[in-house]
């Protein structure tokens, strides 16, 4: 049972350098000490359920990928749903509409 932690701290460490974050940065996110989230990465104990959905908010990847490293199915991190969220009407469309030239971008 313990190899699941291990497979989890790796998605979670690999998750956390792609988005240029430090484990100092993430444990204060998560509201845990930097040693227990040292600990997490490196498979030696878990997070808390509501943490597990806290991280996952805030590294933008689902749960299922987290705990048992399915497909992953990217969603948008929780500061950037917060973002749009506190956005005026006119401000969405703008974001929309940086998002639409990203994607053409991006398919070329």
């Amino acid at each position: 049972m313990q190899d699941y932690k291990k497979e989890m701290g790796q998605r979670l460490k690999k998750r956390r350098k792609e988005m240029n974050m430090t484990q100092e940065q993430l444990s204060d996110r998560l509201n845990i000490s930097i040693k227990h989230y040292s600990e997490v990465e490196r498979g030696i104990t878990g997070l808390s359920v509501e943490n597990i959905i806290k991280i996952s908010n805030v590294l933008g990847i689902s749960i299922d990928y987290i705990l048992k490293g399915e497909a992953e199915k990217e969603i948008f991190p929780q500061d950037m749903i917060t973002f749009y969220k506190n956005c005026s009407m006119e401000q969405k469309k703008g974001f929309l509409q940086i998002i639409k030239g990203m994607e053409r971008l991006v398919k070329k």
